[in-house]
């Protein structure tokens, strides 16, 4: 047992689990890094969107079917993932800034949050230009919910992304339930169709804008002739 008395003996022991640690701390970060642990999407029919239930935001609150936003004209619905987050305020901006082109094309632009926590939805109007409903029970960041906990820090992309919000000129806080990721849809008029379907896979991965406003260009109003069918 005169081994266990050499000095070498425990420094060669350290020096093995420094580098066990270190092996694994990269095997984590490039996991972390894949697809593969990420939580999988599910794609929305148009049938499970249409009977949702929202509510408005006002004092006395009406509660609907979210068929009644894109019924006549389509809509484009921002599901927002956190309304103080920053990277959510970035692409409500982002989204906002087709406000012009969708009106000209009698698109509304429309956003659901899953609550409200103090006046958060109220902070967040500054960056949306549409109106914004309660998804209480959280359908449109289904059917699967997706999560994204703290291997969400270690992926390069959400560090980028953290990065060219804040180099935009964004800030936001930390309140709310932030972990379930949101979405972006493109819904056309009356049973015309999903036209778009963005799902955030990681924090920041907002959709592109140029994509919205092409899907947008799909929608095909309702004439009077088919709204009395």
């Amino acid at each position: 047992m005169s081994f266990l008395q050499d000095p070498g003996f425990f420094a060669m022991g350290v020096w093995s689990i420094g580098a066990g640690a270190l092996g694994a701390a990269a095997v984590a970060l490039l996991l972390a890094n894949t697809d593969m642990f990420l939580s999988k999407s599910q794609e929305a029919t148009l049938e499970y969107l249409e009977d949702i239930d929202l509510k408005t935001l006002e004092k006395e609150p009406r509660t609907f079917k979210a068929k009644e936003l894109w019924e006549k004209n389509g809509a484009v619905i921002m599901a927002v993932r956190r309304p103080g987050c920053f990277l959510c305020r970035e692409e409500a901006a982002d989204l906002s800034s087709l406000k012009p082109q969708l009106d000209d094309l009698g698109v509304p632009l429309y956003a659901v949050v899953k609550e409200q926590v103090g006046t958060e939805v109220k902070d967040f109007q500054p960056y949306f230009k549409g109106e914004i409903f309660l998804d209480a029970q959280k359908k449109f960041y289904g059917p699967q919910r997706r999560k994204l906990l703290f291997m969400g820090f270690m992926r390069l992309g959400v560090w980028c992304n953290f990065f060219r919000a804040w180099s935009g000129g964004f800030s936001g806080n930390l309140k709310g339930e932030g972990v379930i990721l949101g979405g972006v849809f493109v819904v056309g008029s009356g049973k015309q169709g999903i036209l778009l379907e963005h799902r955030e896979k990681e924090f920041g991965d907002k959709v592109n804008p140029l994509s919205v406003l092409e899907a947008a260009k799909k929608v095909k109003p309702r004439s009077p002739a088919s709204e009395n069918k």
